[in-house]
């Protein structure tokens, strides 16, 4: 029979499906059969054949028909799990089973009333009717199905290399065998490389896009707070001891994404001869340990695993029986080579999209970054010994740098702001450790492809030149960003040794476009931005001063930024003609002077979206306050964390450095902060308002320095007639001003701490990147999800 007439054939089926008044017996093997018995159907036709509008229909109008449909799926399924899918004939069955609940299971979660229907138990479904045992008689329909999956995913020649012996009649028993030896790829814990079988790549990909989907339920409930807490009834079982692969399937999906390497055997433009059947797998296998890391229980450790090839990669710490599996394997990684594997993994995966060859489009570039960086803050997040590991290494440097270009590259796009926070909230929980701070002074010399200006300095100046990148030439939604952007920069303050004169600019430019008057005063919140940047520079002063002439130079130049706001007007009439000035359509901050200089090399400007794409809404992120907790570095380089109600006794700190600097006095977050001028519209700015912090800015310091510094610099011009920088730098070089300038305040560090609200974000951030990623087969396309919105931009 042709391939035309099977799929014509397939497609009776379905309209059958929906016409048939009488429900279809579960018994009539002949009818059903129609729809898995066919050898040529792709995923993609089985997507083609049945439209969504057939599928509500059935749904609507012959429940009974699509709830036979779908346990006469499972049922199949199961009997292929059990069987070991010898034949030709029931691997066939087996995928298009996988690829027709693929199509249906999203329908079955947009229907409150049918969202229930997998976990209830069907009589005789998901078993073989022969040996159905008794306490297996009630097993759910959607545990059987992700059993079955699971036993799938290591069937021998099926989705793995057989070990059997060549020769031999033996086939492997799926029941007895010991799944952690066939492990699909090297890497933690699992040395043997199988060879590359693109049929079982193929195999797996689809069965795990089955299982993606069975996880999917949680596009289907609106987010808040509460449902961030409540875990998805799918990833709870199968991450569970129930599943008795959970331990070789996490090892398989982690390997498989760490040891994947795009650019292949280094042949240019082999991507181009040679299809490639691992990429898929490898951003399926990502998707899948990011929905199943999705866990808020509080992280505990599993009895020891005897006899998994696994076990010593992992920590044995006895403890109770964890909720989740995959989180507890995750957070117990604690061998270096196992860290380094996965580390080196992800930095080479993460800078392939920068890797630009002088033969254009010569290696092959991969698209799944946002679901790395998922990854990669899960890694951080579960297993504090790896977030240690990664920041001892100079290749913390190598996950730093894709960062920042992603950040530039896509500050200009509405639709990837939800990447610009992933980046942002990555390096503001890196940024934490003083470690971070200290890798930054190592020198910048890879040139990747980024249109800001050229500078010879360290990975602190990249950082700092990208962030004013992005708060001068970004779009209007990045705004609550702020103030994460100059909280890493404040963390890291301290320990930067030398930066260059274009950084040094850059944030004296920051300074004083914050500073202006319409700006502090057209926000309850603004001036907070003004606190960290004083703090900024105070922390270099006071800790770094010896090697940071280039700063010390740029503010003696800049000197009547700090005169101004050391003399901030707060009466009601200056007040007034600053915001009379706002109306005046002016930028906050000037965007022509943004591209000065030279640009790097290579580059290529900030695209905005292309007109078509979609974007996902994403839920508000809690403001700065809520992100983060004060800790004080101690003199042997400790952290104490700080009560946020009690504030220092005077003993403890000094005047330049009060307490409240950068709190926001009222719980509002910075969502808050540049809100449309509507709502702020009732909000007016008093001269109380304005005394209140403004006696509280930290000037002490810069001003003592300007104080001394500035005569002794005029003196030189007058005295040498100079007006060469390179002259004055010298002399700020061989300067000190030991024993001139204020004691030394304590370091401040705001630490990242989880939330709630950020674990709901991350939720919708990552749903929505599956979302958009999964258009070949597209899964969830027009589907009633409630987790995000759609939009066209």
């Amino acid at each position: 029979m042709g391939n035309a007439d099977t799929k014509l054939n397939f497609r009776k089926a379905v309209i059958q499906l929906t016409t048939k008044t009488q429900p279809v017996e579960a018994t009539d093997d002949v009818f059903w059969d129609q729809f898995w018995s066919d050898s040529s159907t792709s995923v993609q036709d089985v997507f083609a054949l049945i439209p969504a509008a057939e599928i509500r229909a059935v749904r609507e109008e012959s429940p009974s028909n699509l709830a036979t449909l779908c346990y006469k799926a499972v049922e199949k399924l199961v009997a292929g799990a059990d069987s070991g899918c010898h034949t030709d004939k029931q691997k066939q069955v087996v995928l298009n089973c996988a690829r027709l609940l693929t199509r249906v299971l999203p329908y079955i979660f947009e229907d409150p009333d049918w969202r229930g229907f997998f976990w209830s138990s069907v009589p005789g479904a998901g078993r073989s009717q022969e040996d159905e045992e008794e306490e297996d008689s009630s097993r759910p329909l959607a545990e059987s199905l992700l059993l079955a999956i699971a036993d799938l995913l290591f069937c021998p020649d099926f989705t793995v290399q057989s070990h059997r012996k060549s020769g031999t009649d033996t086939t492997e028993d799926i029941h007895t065998l010991d799944s952690c030896e066939y492990i699909w790829e090297a890497g933690v814990g699992f040395a043997h490389s199988p060879p590359l079988n693109q049929t079982h790549d193929l195999n797996r990909t689809e069965l795990l896009k089955l299982l993606l989907t069975c996880f999917s339920e949680a596009m289907y409930l609106p987010p808040s707070s509460e449902s961030s807490n409540t875990a998805n009834p799918w990833v709870q079982f199968f991450c569970s001891t129930e599943n008795r692969h959970a331990l070789p399937l996490f090892t398989s999906l982690l390997n498989v994404v760490c040891a994947y390497d795009p650019v292949g055997y280094g042949i240019p433009y082999n991507h181009l001869l040679f299809w490639d059947s691992r990429e898929p797998l490898v951003e399926v296998s990502a998707q899948l340990l990011i929905v199943t890391l999705d866990s808020d229980s509080t992280v505990t450790t599993s009895p020891s695993m005897d006899g998994t090839t696994t076990s010593t990669a992992m920590d044995e710490t006895e403890n109770p029986t964890p909720d989740n599996l995959f989180v507890n394997y995750l957070s117990r990684i604690h061998r270096e080579e196992d860290f380094q594997f996965i580390l080196k993994g992800q930095a080479r995966l993460l800078l392939n999209p920068l890797n630009q060859t002088y033969l254009p489009n010569s290696t092959k570039k991969i698209n799944f970054h946002q679901e790395l960086l998922v990854l990669f803050w899960k890694l951080c997040d579960y297993n504090k010994k790896f977030l240690f590991f990664v920041l001892k290494s100079s290749d913390v440097l190598d996950i730093l740098v894709p960062i920042l270009f992603f950040l530039n590259d896509a500050r200009a796009d509405q639709s990837r702001v939800g990447l610009m926070h992933i980046g942002v909230f990555i390096l503001l929980l890196l940024s934490g450790e003083r470690n971070f701070g200290v890798r930054l002074n190592k020198p910048y010399s890879v040139r990747v492809p980024m249109d800001i200006p050229v500078f010879t300095g360290t990975h602190a100046d990249l950082l700092i030149v990208v962030f004013h990148k992005i708060i001068t030439s970004g779009h209007q939604r990045l705004q609550p960003l702020y103030d994460c952007l100059l909280t890493i920069i404040v963390n890291v303050s301290p320990y930067l040794k030398s930066l260059s004169m274009v950084a040094s600019n850059k944030l004296l430019h920051l300074l004083e476009a914050f500073s202006s008057t319409w700006f502090l005063f057209s926000s309850p919140q603004n001036h907070h931005l003004v606190f960290f940047l004083l703090e900024v520079f105070n922390n270099i002063i006071q800790y770094q001063f010896d090697g940071n002439s280039s700063m010390v130079y740029a503010i003696i130049r800049k000197r009547a930024v700090f005169h101004l706001l050391a003399n901030l007007p707060s009466d009601t009439s200056s007040i007034q003609r600053a915001l009379q000035r706002k109306k005046k359509p002016v930028e906050p901050i000037s965007r022509t002077n943004s591209q000065d200089g030279a640009s790097m090399e290579g580059s290529r400007p900030a695209a905005p979206a292309e007109p078509g794409t979609l974007k996902v809404s994403l839920v508000a992120t809690p403001g700065i306050e809520k992100l983060t907790e004060k800790s004080q570095v101690s003199e042997d380089g400790t952290l104490r964390a700080l009560d946020p109600e009690v504030p220092l006794s005077p003993g403890e700190v000094s005047p330049s450095h009060p307490q409240s600097d950068t709190e926001s006095h009222s719980g509002e977050s910075v969502q808050n902060r540049r809100r449309s001028s509507c709502s702020l519209s009732q909000w007016n700015p008093t001269t109380d308002w304005v005394m209140s912090w403004k006696v509280k800015l930290p000037l002490q310091t810069i001003m003592r320095l300007l104080q001394v510094l500035v005569p002794q610099v005029e003196k030189i011009c007058i005295d040498k007639g100079l007006t060469d920088e390179s002259e004055i730098l010298k002399f700020l070089q061989h300067g000190t001003l030991v024993g001139l300038l204020p004691v030394p305040h304590p370091i401040l560090i705001r630490k990242y701490q989880a939330n709630a609200g950020t674990a709901m974000w991350f939720r919708t951030y990552m749903w929505g990147v599956i979302y958009l990623r999964n258009m070949d087969p597209p899964i969830w396309y027009d589907t009633d999800v409630k987790l995000f919105e759609i939009q066209r931009v």
